[in-house]
């Protein structure tokens, strides 16, 4: 089979498309042929050996993905041959085939195809976990959503809808903003042309904001937390920024809010049962039209060091999936 392959650790231009062998289910694996996968931040990260999990070279990344079960191991009985599903692997999805543990992989909803099916989960999982577990947001709240345009940010405006606040997208184009207005958001910053504190304060008339969700870090992150209300919480959810802000801890206790950690990948192990829960809620959403991923390109194997540089430069509002083999 062909996989993108990170034989050193470095920029996506050094990945190549190779062939490798075929992988053979162990016990409670199972093998599928990858038909989607999604390209999220941590791709970017783990090609480059800054990621919290560091598979030995030579490793495809690639962390979540749909297709079709081909072969599974001893002691699978939920799945078999033939079965449409979604997978979170860790790594190795951008290749044509992929194998992974039995218990990360659920069927895919009918009606929902394999390029949506791929880009679907983490994101919107991130950002329901985020908002209803950590956040407990509530109808009539204020949410500001830093990073607006990007996968989980286009998320967290549509759950943030959903569950009835209002929602306020900042992002650093007229273009991306577009996007976010598309999607539901009530209220537009640009931060790079606008002062975002002042237009909070005119947003909120003064009070805050009640929730920060901010995947983004760096200079705008303190900017943010000084401008939640009493009671905010203020979510960490990534720095694709690539800064990671160092805040003034009294600025939580002048307005006795939150800084509240978001690992939804650990939150997956320790808590599965409560994930499952909220994946039957976001995929009831999804039939009822609520929610309504965006995809902003699909790419060939032989194109995935570009499709990983597009999101590394931050060019990419929503998602984009790489398609190892055409049906």
């Amino acid at each position: 089979m062909k996989a993108l392959l990170c034989k050193e650790f470095g920029p996506p231009e050094k990945l190549v498309v190779d062939e490798v062998a075929d992988p053979t289910p162990g016990k409670n694996q199972v093998v599928l042929d990858v038909k989607a996968a999604a390209v999220n931040f941590p791709d970017t990260l783990i090609i480059q050996n800054l990621y919290q999990f560091k598979p030995d070279l030579p490793f495809s990344a690639g962390g979540e993905c749909a297709g079709v079960v081909r072969s599974v191991g001893e002691g699978v009985k939920h799945l078999k041959a033939g079965d449409k599903v979604i997978a979170f692997t860790g790594w190795g999805a951008f290749a044509e085939q992929v194998c992974c543990d039995a218990m990360a992989v659920i069927p895919m909803p009918e009606g929902l195809d394999f390029v949506t099916a791929s880009a679907f989960v983490m994101t919107y999982a991130t950002s329901y976990h985020a908002l209803v577990d950590r956040a407990s947001i509530k109808e009539g709240e204020t949410l500001l959503v830093l990073g607006a345009s990007g996968g989980v940010g286009l998320a967290a405006i549509e759950i943030g809808k959903a569950l009835g606040a209002r929602v306020i997208a900042a992002a650093s184009t007229a273009e991306k903003l577009a996007v976010c207005k598309e999607h539901g958001a009530d209220e537009l910053i640009n931060y790079e042309s606008e002062d975002m504190k002042a237009r909070l304060k005119e947003l909120t008339a003064g009070k805050g904001v009640d929730v920060v969700y901010d995947p983004v870090g760096g200079p705008f992150s303190e900017i943010a937390l000084r401008s939640t209300g009493w009671r905010g919480r203020f979510l960490v959810i990534g720095f694709a920024n690539g800064e990671i802000p160092k805040v003034p801890l009294n600025l939580t206790l002048l307005k006795g809010s939150s800084i509240i950690g978001v690992f939804w990948g650990d939150y997956v192990k320790r808590e599965p049962d409560n994930n499952i829960n909220d994946l039957f809620a976001l995929f009831g959403w999804l039939q009822e039209g609520k929610l309504k991923p965006h995809i902003a390109g699909s790419y060939s194997l032989e194109e995935g060091p570009a499709a990983i540089r597009e999101l590394m430069d931050r060019k990419v509002s929503g998602k984009i999936v790489i398609t190892p083999a055409e049906d």
